[in-house]
């Protein structure tokens, strides 16, 4: 199955910028939209491979991919998605009706994603209640902003009280709706992963985020082997948040444990 080519998808990763209240997050935490679990149903491995970059590259932190129906009501079980990408032909039964089967355990989302383009499919498809039908091939761009415009239709709703729009780090302010940093030497962008990070950081500002947290974070569950390349990532972090990268005041090493951003009256 041919995906259209990932190269200039046109879109801003992390531009949503919506705080929900996950399905099964519980406790009352602010999540961002990116943090949303999503599971994908896709029988063609290659594919299936394709789609979950494609989503961990727009930003999404949390997916989960199943190439049958068994996998798929078993992960839906253990991982309790937000949403649901589903293909229709699947070895081992349909889209469809596997949608009947999990919307009767949790009501949460669900995109259809098909080479079948015939009118009569996608009509069943939305007559069943499904939030979109994607036809394959697709542009990545496509897929990112019709998933997130099903997230945000769907849990705009139980918008739970905001986190700041801002962190403030001395003289330096970032904005987490426009991802830029200002300080006195100018203003600068985050990009997707960097934010990620230094959002988790944020979020436990003053205590210890391990390694394998922060490499969560940044690279969703297969996370494994990005050690190196968080270090490149946290070193540029610092560049742009620090008035003396060298000598860090704000993102400071906890040696053999992981990262702490520092507060305030840490210093």
């Amino acid at each position: 199955m041919r995906l259209a080519q990932r190269r200039g998808m046109g879109y801003n990763k992390g531009d949503e910028g919506l705080s929900v209240q996950s399905a099964e997050s519980g406790k009352g935490r602010c999540m961002e939209l990116h943090e949303l679990k999503l599971l994908t149903v896709e029988d063609e491995p290659q594919v299936r491979g394709m789609i979950c970059d494609i989503l961990r590259e727009a930003g999404f932190r949390a997916t989960a991919a199943a190439g049958s129906c068994a996998e798929a009501r078993a992960l839906f079980r253990q991982e309790c998605p937000d949403c649901v990408l589903l293909d229709v032909m699947l070895p081992d039964g349909d889209g469809f009706e596997l949608m009947r089967e999990l919307r009767t355990v949790r009501d949460v989302p669900t995109l259809f994603l098909s080479a079948r383009d015939a009118d009569e499919d996608r009509l069943l498809g939305l007559g069943l209640g499904a939030d979109d039908y994607i036809v394959k091939p697709f542009l990545p761009a496509e897929l990112v902003l019709r998933v997130g415009a099903v997230l945000k239709r769907t849990y705009h709703a139980q918008l739970a009280k905001q986190e700041p729009d801002r962190l403030r780090l001395g003289d330096t302010e970032i904005d987490w709706e426009s991802n830029t940093i200002r300080s006195p030497r100018g203003v600068q962008s985050l990009t997707a992963k960097e934010r990620a990070l230094l959002r988790c950081l944020a979020e436990r500002r003053g205590k210890i985020v391990t390694v394998d947290e922060l490499c969560r974070a940044g690279w969703g569950e297969d996370f494994f082997g990005y050690e190196n390349t968080l270090m490149v990532h946290l070193r540029r972090l610092r560049a742009k948040i620090e008035p003396d990268p060298s000598h860090p005041r704000w993102l400071l090493t906890q040696r053999g444990l992981g990262y702490r951003l520092a507060e305030d009256d840490a210093l």
